[in-house]
């Protein structure tokens, strides 16, 4: 099971990386640096639309894995322990017994430095 969750986690933080770079390519609004690795040039290797369509779908398959990772991982995160019983009946080793204490000649001082007050 930790495995699973292990897998899906990376699966989910890779997505996540791979949004934010396609975002960050895309030519439109809020997203300019895909003018700089010329994204909206006609000339590019999909052409004028072409590229605007396979990074928008990119993006948007990315997402979905994103989404259904953070389900999946919700999931998980939410099933309950194998066993029902308390954690207490489950602890069957006993502490042993502590070692008598040395007999003591006089009350100690309180830690404060508070002086004792006598009892009645």
């Amino acid at each position: 099971m930790n495995i699973v969750v292990t897998i899906i986690l990376t699966v989910q933080m890779l997505s996540a990386l791979g949004m934010i770079g396609l975002i960050l390519v895309q030519h439109g609004k809020g997203a300019d640096m895909g003018a700089a690795f010329g994204s909206g040039g006609s000339g590019s290797l999909f052409g004028a639309s072409g590229s605007a369509n396979f990074l928008s779908r990119t993006t948007a398959v990315l997402a979905t894995v994103f989404f259904v990772c953070t389900l999946a991982l919700a999931y998980f995160g939410n099933l309950r322990p194998a066993s029902s019983g308390s954690v207490l009946e489950g602890a069957a080793v006993v502490a042993p017994a502590a070692a008598p204490a040395a007999a003591e000649s006089a009350p100690a001082a309180p830690a404060s430095g508070a002086a004792q007050i006598p009892a009645k």
